[in-house]
Parts: C-alpha cells; sequence; structure tokens
C-alpha cells in the first residue's frame, strides 16, 4: 500500500487532530539525545551511494524519530505554501509542486516502514506504534486542506484545456479522486471524524502487525524426542535443533510457524499427533486469549472502515475500495468468486477421496482432516507421478534457482545482466546487492535479494522500492525482494522447496515492474498501480520457472552438478495440475473471508466474541465451508486484508491470474523465451507503471481483452 504523500509501503491514510499534543511530529521537541542523533542524521541530506541506495551502515534506530518529526514539518510547510499562493493555480505550482514535496519525510519513511517489515526490533516496533497515526495525520493535514483541494479542483476542472501530455491529466485526475475518496468534500464536522477514524486505523494496523509477528514466534512447536520427527527431512531436522537452541531449549526442536494456514513440516512429517499439534496452534493463532488475541483489533477495523465507507457515500468499505480497481464493483468480484467456488470444491473433494484411498491402502484408518492432507498429497504424487517433492530440492540450490534461473530468464526474455556488489552495506548480514544493467549496458538499478526467514522479520513474501523511477526527480529503482527461506545450519546448500522457487520467480516479476518503469512522475512508478492488477505481471513471470528451456538451466544436483533427469522433469511438469482443488478452494475461502469483512455495515459486524461464528457463516454461504481446506489465511492473521492494504482485495490474485494465464497463452503462441516477446511486454505495459489504465495497458500488450478460459484450464476448472 502506498500513501501518496510518503510514497512507502505500509502508512495508512489518517490524521491527528490540528493542535493535539503527539508522541513526536509537528512542533514537538526533541530530547538531547535525538538532538545528537539529529546532527550526523542520515536521512537528511540524499544517500550518497549508488542510485540512493540507504546507507544502512549510518543508519541508527535513534536517526528515526528526529528524521520524522523534521521530515513532516518541512513537507507540511512546502504544501502549506503550495496553498496560500496568491498566484492562479497551475499544473507547475500546484501538482508538480506536491510531488516535488516532501524528499525528506520519503526517506526516512520508505526505509523504516521497510525494515519494520524485514528486520524490526523492540525499538522499531514501539517507534512504529508512534509514528503510525502521526504520518496518518500528516496525509490528512494535506488531503483534508480546503484550500489545497480548491487548488486541484479548479486543475481537474480545466485539465482538457491545459495543454498538457495524457501522463500529466493522468496526474490531475488521480491527485483530484486522492482528495475526494480522502473526504476533501466532507463538512468540517465530517472531517474531524474522519481524522478520529484515520488515526485509529493507523493504530490498529500497527497493533495487529505486531500481534501477528509476535504470536508466530511465540507459537512455534517444540519437540521433545528426535523420534517425533520421522519423515522430516535431515536438513530440516538440524535446523530445528538450531531453532531450538537459540531459544535455549538445547536437546529439544523447534519448527516455526509461517504465517499461512498450511506449514511446510505437514508434508513430511510421519507423526499424526505432531502433524495435528502444529495445525492447530497455527489456527488458533490470534483467537486464544492472551496479549496476542486480534479478535477485538479486526471486529474495531472492520467497524471504523465501513463507517468511513458511509461517511464518503458507499454502501460498505469494499464498495469504496473496489471503485479504484479494475474490478470496479462488489457485483464483479462476488460473481467471479461464485463462479469460481463450485469447480474447485468439487475438485477439492475428489482430491479428498483420492487422499482418503491413499491413507486405508496404507493401513490408516482415519478421517480426512486439515493436518492429515498435505501429507497423504505427497503420497498421492509419489504414487501417481513416482516421485515426491523431497526429490526436487537438491536439484533446487538457491544461487543456482537465482542466477541460472531467475537471472537468466531476465537474460534471456529483456537482455538484462547483473553484477554482485558485496561492498554496499545492507541492513542484515543475509541480504545482497545486485546491480543491475540493461541490454546496452546502461545501469538500470540495484536489487536486493533478502530470502532468509528470521524472527525479525514478518512472513510471507513480497517486493519493496528502496528507491523509486522518476524523471521529474532524476531516480532509478532500488528494489528488494523478501521471502521467508528457512536458513540451513552453517555450511549446509539452502535447497527449496518447488513452491520456494515459484515465488522467488514471482517476486522478481514485481521488481521487473520496478526496474522497467519508465514515468515521470513519482506518483506513476514501477507497481503504483491497482492492487488487482499488481499482481499481474509477477504472476506472468512464474512461467519461467517451469519452461523447458530456463528449468534445465538451474535445475542441477547441487552435488554432482548433474541436471535434473528428463523424466523427473516431465513428472514435475505433469503435476502442474496437481492439488489445484484444494489450492484453490484455500484461497478462494480467504478471498470469501475478506469480502465478508468489508461488504458489511457497521452495526453488522460481530463483537470479538463472534469472530468465529461470523468467519464459519461466511465460509458456508460462499460454499467452501470444508473442515479440510481451512482458508489459506483465518481472520485473525490475514496480514493481507487487515496490514498490507488489501483490505477487500485478496481477490486480486485470482483476478490477475486471469490476466497472468492468458498472458502466458500469449507468449506460448508468439514462441516463448524470445528477446522481441519480452522488448513488447516491457515497451507496451511493464514500463508505464500507473501512468495509465490498467486494462488499457493490458489490451496495448495482449491485443484483446482477457480471456477468462486459459486460467480455467490451469486450475483444472474447465
Amino acid at each position: 500500500m502506498k500513501s501518496k504523500f510518503t510514497r512507502t509501503a505500509l502508512i495508512g491514510t489518517a490524521l491527528m487532530l490540528a493542535g493535539e499534543p503527539a508522541p513526536f511530529g509537528p512542533g514537538a521537541t526533541l530530547d538531547a539525545a535525538e538532538q545528537e542523533a539529529m546532527a550526523d542524521n542520515p536521512f537528511l541530506t540524499e544517500s550518497p551511494l549508488p542510485y540512493r541506495l540507504p546507507p544502512f551502515d549510518r543508519i541508527d534506530e535513534s536517526h528515526y524519530r528526529p528524521a520524522f518529526e523534521q521530515g513532516m514539518a518541512e513537507q507540511i510547510a512546502e504544501v502549506e505554501a503550495i496553498a496560500a499562493l496568491s498566484e492562479a493555480p497551475t499544473f507547475e505550482n500546484t501538482i508538480v509542486a506536491l510531488e516535488r514535496s516532501g524528499r525528506l519525510l520519503n526517506r526516512v519513511a520508505t526505509t523504516f516502514f521497510a525494515l519494520s517489515s524485514a528486520h524490526t526490533s523492540d525499538a522499531l516496533d514501539e517507534i512504529r506504534s508512534e509514528v503510525a497515526p502521526q504520518l496518518a495525520a500528516h496525509n490528512d493535514r494535506i488531503l483534508l486542506n480546503g484550500a489545497l483541494f480548491a487548488r486541484v479542483a479548479t486543475l481537474h476542472a480545466e485539465r482538457s484545456a491545459l495543454g498538457l501530455d495524457a501522463e500529466s491529466i493522468r496526474l490531475i485526475e488521480k491527485y483530484h479522486e486522492d482528495f475526494v475518496r480522502a473526504g476533501a468534500e466532507l463538512d468540517e464536522a465530517g472531517k474531524e471524524r474522519m481524522r478520529e477514524i484515520n488515526a485509529d486505523l493507523a493504530s490498529l494496523e500497527t497493533r495487529f502487525m505486531r500481534n501477528v509477528l509476535d504470536e508466530v514466534n511465540a507459537s512455534a512447536v517444540a519437540v521433545d524426542s528426535r523420534d517425533a520427527l520421522a519423515g522430516l527431512p535431515d536438513d530440516q531436522v538440524a535446523a530445528a535443533a538450531e531453532a531450538a537452541a537459540a531459544r535455549g531449549l538445547d536437546g529439544q526442536y523447534v519448527i516455526p510457524l509461517l504465517n499461512t494456514s498450511g506449514q511446510p513440516a505437514l508434508a513430511s512429517l510421519e507423526d499424526r499427533a505432531l502433524r495435528e499439534r502444529i495445525t492447530r496452534a497455527s489456527l488458533a493463532r490470534g483467537s486464544q486469549g492472551g496479549e496476542y488475541d486480534n479478535r477485538e483489533v479486526i471486529t474495531t477495523m472492520a467497524r471504523l472502515r465501513a463507517e468511513r465507507a458511509a461517511m464518503l457515500g458507499y454502501p460498505n468499505h469494499a464498495a469504496y475500495i473496489l471503485e479504484a480497481q479494475t474490478a470496479q464493483t462488489v457485483d464483479a468480484v462476488n460473481e467471479r468468486l461464485a463462479s469460481l467456488a463450485p469447480p474447485a470444491v468439487a475438485n477439492a473433494r475428489r482430491e479428498a477421496a483420492d487422499l482418503e484411498a491413499m491413507a486405508a491402502a496404507e493401513g490408516d484408518d482415519i478421517e480426512l482432516a486439515a493436518w492429515d492432507w498435505s501429507y497423504y498429497t505427497e503420497k498421492v504424487r509419489a504414487d501417481r507421478y513416482a516421485f515426491d517433492a523431497s526429490e526436487l530440492r537438491p536439484y533446487f540450490e538457491i544461487d543456482s534457482v537465482l542466477e541460472k534461473g531467475v537471472f537468466f530468464a531476465a537474460n534471456r526474455l529483456y537482455g538484462l545482466t547483473f553484477e554482485e556488489r558485496p561492498e554496499l552495506p545492507t541492513y542484515h548480514p543475509d541480504v545482497r546487492v545486485w546491480e543491475v544493467f540493461d541490454d546496452d549496458g546502461s545501469p538500470l538499478g540495484l536489487f536486493l535479494g533478502d530470502f532468509y526467514a528470521r524472527p525479525s522479520k514478518r512472513g510471507g513474501a513480497w517486493m519493496n522500492a528502496y528507491v523509486s523511477q522518476s524523471h521529474l526527480l532524476g531516480t532509478a529503482p532500488v528494489v528488494g525482494n523478501h521471502l521467508n527461506v528457512p536458513k540451513p545450519p552453517e555450511g549446509e546448500p539452502t535447497l527449496l522447496t518447488f513452491d520456494e522457487v515459484e515465488t522467488m520467480f514471482h517476486e522478481f516479476g514485481h521488481a521487473l515492474h520496478g526496474f522497467f518503469s519508465d514515468v515521470r512522475y513519482p506518483y506513476f512508478a514501477g507497481t503504483s498501480v491497482p492492487r488487482d492488477f499488481v499482481e499481474y505481471p509477477s504472476q506472468v513471470n512464474e512461467m519461467w520457472a517451469v519452461w523447458p528451456e530456463v528449468l534445465e538451466n538451474y535445475a542441477v544436483h547441487y552435488e554432482s552438478g548433474e541436471p535434473m533427469p528428463r523424466d523427473l522433469l516431465d513428472r514435475v511438469l505433469a503435476t502442474q495440475t496437481f492439488n489445484q482443488g484444494f489450492a484453490t478452494t484455500e484461497y478462494l475461502a480467504a478471498s470469501i473471508l475478506d469480502q465478508a469483512w468489508h461488504q458489511i455495515t457497521a452495526g453488522e459486524v460481530p463483537d470479538a466474541a463472534g469472530v468465529e461464528t461470523f468467519e464459519a457463516a461466511a465460509l458456508e454461504a460462499g460454499g467452501v465451508a470444508l473442515d479440510a481446506v481451512p482458508p489459506r489465511y483465518r481472520s485473525t492473521y490475514f496480514s493481507h486484508i487487515w496490514s498490507s492494504g488489501y483490505s477487500a482485495g485478496y481477490y486480486s490474485y485470482i483476478w490477475s491470474e486471469v490476466l497472468d494465464a492468458d498472458s502466458v497463452e500469449w507468449f506460448r503462441e508468439n514462441g516463448g523465451l524470445l528477446r522481441e516477446n519480452g522488448d513488447h511486454f516491457r515497451r507496451t505495459l511493464l514500463s508505464r507503471g500507473g501512468s495509465v489504465e490498467a486494462l488499457d495497458l493490458y489490451r496495448s500488450f495482449r491485443g484483446a481483452d482477457p480471456d477468462v478460459r486459459p486460467l480455467l484450464v490451469r486450475r483444472g476448472l474447465n
């Protein structure tokens, strides 16, 4: 999620009341330590490093508060000067001036929020709790400024007569839309209530995110006996022993949790009781009482979001959000989810029958449960395709996947080359930096790879733009990919699962979207596109993970260097539709929960005690209530929708996948991994950022409207 005035991730839109005291912010007084830190604060000037890479080696936690303080004060002064101009509004003195404002604030906020997700600490968590409502307040001091809005509204009314190019006209339209959607047309009482709501939401989002991270660490499952880990690969057993030792549990084993409902270890562990323990620990997060319980947090957020939407004239929060997406309406999203749920669930039921048959064949008299699905899926996979997932891992060593797979595909398709820059500073020893060069050898940007899980890192995988491309500001992209691959013991190779391989290709698709940005205004840079479009380019990039020329190049045994046997490769490719009933159903279940929370009025939101009942009713109504297939995320740890900008937007992955699957067909029809195909995709779509309507970009690339049929075939729903 981007704030238009701080241009960084994970900042809400809200505001403190004018004149209210704040922990820090405009008008606050720095203490002696903060004044000293300000004297050599690296945020005060542009970074001297290549591409303005943040000088991580010079940044101390004490630098953030005073830099935020000064950055907000500077931008408010800039904005108030624009609003107070006696000259008539022009595109340059109003819109462009706003685009240029807040440079210091952008530097500190971009770095801070990136690190508070990738490598947080108690100190950063405390700062985040304080700064989130203050930055929300800062945004509304701009977006609810009546004099400033009057200037923007004048330019919006006159935009067709200003002689501007299409990107500049679109910038006026988007600024006007942002002001209106923030409440600029409300009366003063409405604006005051909007500030209160937004400030509360910003604090609650931060609290939710902190609870999720704290409880995923607290819920890790400790095991006393090595025998209980039967079936788990040796490298994962060693990692579990190290995780236990790090917690002071010598002689034990700890299985950490990911933020998803399902957990990787469930596919291997033979001990059914342990699988059940892990699953129950995962599903209970955020809803079992105690300091990390998120039920009150999410119900309060749902009520506030619904109230805000009603104030702005929308029936619910989903309607408010979807208006600005390519889907545009609640009905369109509901129809798409409803059309996919029945065939997905039917497939899942067929898969469940196969799993129960496999269990019975092995002498296991069980009623299939959520903790059994992954375990017996691997057995069915091995029986049906004559291999199991663990056979693949020796061929997926992380450096080979990255350099001979991800980078190789980018070279063949776009002409990119990569040079590692180990001398450049990073925020953690595991982070690596590459300089990226275009096909003509000209420098394009920096790529940061942060691939390993750690307790200080939130779950999932994501891309951050540490610096965004803009011709107006003269900036080139600095882009990071952040994954959560378990780190092996010292000296052991990092062997990826096939899902982790696909994730690496996926996130690099986001990176390419950032690197190829070729826009004038920072507002439109890179991935600044509708939420239900942003996943599309990254999903397209996943296709190269299994493209024969690419896979044969990187899938080599980490010890022998021998390529993956052709028959194994063929069996991998044959499994592409395997278990898609489960995968689609767990995804749709989460999407339906998201819409359920955000398609109700404030008065319809349940109290904290009713969260589980509300969830069960929503899944039943959506036709996806399968005990053996829990939603990919339950409400109380559903970070996408409560703290990461995907509220009413988790459907975006399947929505984007329609475009993705259709685009894959285009690449196949046109010869696949060819330079001319990459150049066409880059020129017509990836380079344009948000400067053109998303579906117009798609039509420019594809030459037609999207066709849903390739998606149905891919997921076995045809």
